[in-house]
């Protein structure tokens, strides 16, 4: 993140003619920052430089007077996360004293993965306006983003082409979630401009996310897109298999097809509580597992490996392994807390848009909690280089 010290943000919260701030007396309207926040992300000028939404100031760079607390700090740092600006931006929220004015600054960094979308419509600021982008606007971000570095989701997968794809699953169950409707309807561009648009395709090229999510047969290119299910009947890996799967297909199917697994080998103690009533207790809350699971697919290696998600289903536990150790600004020390950092920024937003991701940075917390609730213990993460294992024992 670029830092930008008190004196620069005062200098733009009091620059009435810069294209890089947005000022606004307060946080009521939240769709509104949302697009300030897209559109300081898609950066149309190319300042490559942070841009600032300012909360606590009016419009001519006077003091609204406001009380900036910590439930509005959190309030906002939360708008990056749950999935209506995508891909997610990088920002960060901090409370400030500008020449005695109190004041909350949302600072944007230029996305490196643009166009992003709020909501499904790119959204731009020209000269003091945002607005949503023209499709000649939208085309400028994306040969901006071609031009630049990509992760590796977002790096075309020689030698797939378009044929490649599963085009009708794309229109008929991916698009609908990803652009607006309106956008759709206007049709103004063809599929292969949309999904460039979508980092679906690099100069004709299907990305290796557009593989993973929508080649009729990604293994093929994506060996280790796959995840390993072992049931065994025992506490060690030598005891004998009860069970054994290897779900493959698109990223949607093996997400289907796991949680289908997980709920078929949950086992459930029934007690009678009074003779109208019943007791279900799980051995593992099948949230829990989802969310777990999930983030093993989302935050592995794809690159380098052919080694699978494993997730093996033990007689007192369930360990869920995951090739590629943390990444980018997630460190053992806030693992767990809500940072987050995407190895696979395209996978992320694909699942976003299937519905296996609600909220970025919560799965591990949310299943902290879910697990509490049913009575499990802790889970136990093994964070390694290459690996990171999550074990969880069955409720007792």
């Amino acid at each position: 993140m670029s830092p930008l010290d008190k004196r620069a943000l005062n200098r733009l919260r009091v620059d009435l003619e810069s294209d890089r701030v947005e000022r606004k007396e307060s946080a009521a309207d939240a769709s509104k920052l949302r697009r300030n926040i897209c559109a300081l992300a898609n950066d149309l000028p190319g300042h490559a430089l942070p841009g600032v939404v300012f909360i606590g100031v009016k419009d001519d760079g006077g003091c609204a007077d406001i009380t900036v607390d910590d439930r509005l700090l959190t309030k906002l740092a939360g708008m990056k996360d749950d999935g209506t600006i995508m891909p997610i931006p990088s920002l960060v929220v901090q409370k400030h004293i500008l020449s005695g004015c109190e004041v909350a600054a949302i600072v944007v960094e230029p996305s490196r993965s643009p166009p992003v979308r709020f909501r499904g419509r790119v959204w731009v600021r020209v000269g003091p306006t945002v607005r949503q982008a023209t499709p000649e606007e939208e085309q400028r971000l994306t040969e901006r983003r071609l031009a630049g570095a990509r992760p590796f989701d977002q790096q075309p997968a020689p030698p797939a082409t378009v044929e490649t794809l599963d085009l009708g699953y794309i229109e008929a169950q991916y698009l609908p979630h990803a652009v607006a409707a309106e956008v759709l309807e206007a049709n103004e561009r063809s599929l292969v401009q949309q999904l460039e648009s979508l980092r679906l395709l690099v100069g004709g090229t299907p990305t290796y996310g557009a593989i993973l999510g929508f080649a009729r047969d990604p293994q093929w290119s994506v060996p280790g897109a796959r995840v390993q299910f072992l049931r065994i009947d025992g506490t060690e890996i030598t005891d004998p298999i009860r069970d054994q799967k290897v779900l493959t297909g698109r990223l949607g199917d093996v997400l289907r097809q796991l949680d289908d697994l997980l709920k078929l080998n949950i086992s459930v103690r029934t007690e009678v509580a009074t003779a109208s009533r019943e007791l279900r207790s799980p051995d593992y809350p099948v949230a829990a597992l989802q969310q777990l699971a999930r983030n093993a697919v989302m935050h592995r290696s794809y690159e380098g490996t052919n080694a699978p998600v494993q997730v093996y289903w033990y007689s007192d536990r369930v360990e869920i392994r995951s090739p590629g150790g943390l990444y980018g600004r997630v460190t053992p020390e806030n693992f767990g807390t809500g940072a987050v950092d995407h190895r696979n920024p395209l996978v992320a937003e694909i699942m976003h848009h299937l519905g296996f991701a609600q909220r970025f940075g919560l799965g591990i917390p949310l299943a902290r909690k879910e697990l509490r609730r049913n009575g499990n213990p802790e889970p136990d993460f093994d964070l390694g280089p290459t690996h990171v294992v999550v074990t969880v024992e069955a409720a007792s």
